[in-house]
């Protein structure tokens, strides 16, 4: 049943919400795009390869190119399902959406306007969190847990695992091509690592398209299926299919959802976030064509591990990580650890302060509807 075919059931509020929520999921996501911006073409613009304008249309279309990685080769949208099933299906409802959604909205936006490079990814999740234990009471409820820690755990142990995964990565690819490239001469050297630096920006613009597109979908599709487990038996599609195969139920007939979310998500990296751009190409650490390469390619490969593994972490933590392991070659002192430790404890406060105004959302929204 697709979205406009909704209006026509009983539930015509609810259809409203559900209409309203997706829109607003598509805001975030393109929120969620120019916050995010500066993960792909901090080093590209900073090492200036490309001017700004040139380096977001670069980053843009390999976004939007991730939708058919993830379709036509990947062949699934993990993800998206384990956002969907981050939280017990039976506290799920609209409203714990919607004010999930409001709370991701308000501090994404609060973080881009300090230029804080914090996780779009993990205030999403925080939000919808939050929300849902404030719609249960608790967090757990006549023995049920509201939050399925089975999805969870894996992601706040990855708040850290990601940009020590990236740093560790970064660090080795740089000594590698440092030795490698030993004897050459630097003129030459640098030309070739600024041309490579396209490749490695457009390979983690993929990773990223494929990793924070697929969050959006995830909280619509946990939308599209509370709001239909709320009608009639007659009018219910889920109803019949095991809870595991639901979301896939839903991107096979929501099949536009998956387009849109990547659609958003590269218009939004096109509007670009040039104060965090500030923070992620020179206030970490000097970065040069090589070490923009180097990080660049261990995020990405970073991404695409733990998209392989389903489990959503967060871009900004990982290219973080990743100049980090950059700077460290050259010496400990290269890297401004008064910067990164203002990051870290951003990062920390990312799900708890999103859970909480999610939670005082939805209970203002409670109120009125």
């Amino acid at each position: 049943m697709e979205l406009f075919d909704l209006f026509a059931n009983l539930d015509v509020s609810g259809a409203w919400l559900l209409l309203i929520i997706i829109v607003l999921a598509l805001g975030f996501d393109y929120i969620n795009g120019f916050h995010d911006a500066a993960n792909s073409i901090a080093t590209i613009v900073t090492t200036r390869v490309l001017t700004p304008f040139q380096a977001v249309l670069w980053a843009a279309a390999f976004n939007f190119a991730a939708y058919f990685i993830s379709l036509y080769i990947i062949g699934e949208f993990k993800i998206g399902n384990t956002i969907a099933k981050s939280v017990n299906e039976q506290f799920i409802t609209l409203e714990v959406i919607f004010a999930g959604l409001i709370a991701a909205i308000l501090w994404n936006l609060a973080t881009w306007k300090l230029g804080i490079p914090s996780s779009s990814s993990h205030t999403l999740i925080g939000g919808f969190m939050g929300a849902a234990i404030a719609h249960a009471g608790g967090i757990n409820v006549n023995g049920e847990d509201v939050i399925v820690y089975a999805k969870v755990i894996p992601i706040f142990l990855f708040i850290f695992g990601a940009p020590f995964l990236g740093m560790i990565l970064a660090y080795f690819i740089t000594v590698a091509i440092m030795w490698i490239c030993r004897k050459a001469n630097p003129h030459r050297a640098e030309k070739w690592f600024k041309r490579l630096q396209l490749v490695s920006s457009a390979l983690f613009s993929l990773g990223h398209g494929g990793n924070d597109a697929q969050k959006v979908m995830g909280i619509i599709g946990a939308a599209v299926i509370s709001f239909h487990m709320g009608l009639p038996d007659g009018l219910n599609p889920y109803l019949e299919i095991p809870n595991a195969d639901r979301f896939s139920y839903f991107v096979d007939h929501w099949g536009w959802v998956p387009l849109a979310s990547f659609v958003f998500i590269g218009l939004g990296t096109m509007s670009g976030g040039w104060k965090i751009v500030k923070t992620m190409g020179s206030k970490i650490t000097k970065v040069t064509p090589l070490e923009g390469v180097a990080a660049e390619t261990a995020g990405a490969v970073a991404l695409y591990v733990t998209e392989h593994m389903g489990i959503p972490v967060s871009t900004t933590h990982t290219i973080t990580g990743s100049i980090i392991g950059v700077g460290i070659t050259k010496r400990i002192s290269a890297v401004r650890w008064g910067v990164t430790i203002s990051l870290l404890w951003a990062w920390i406060l990312t799900i708890p302060v999103s859970a909480l105004v999610a939670m005082g959302v939805y209970h203002l929204v409670h109120l009125f509807i």
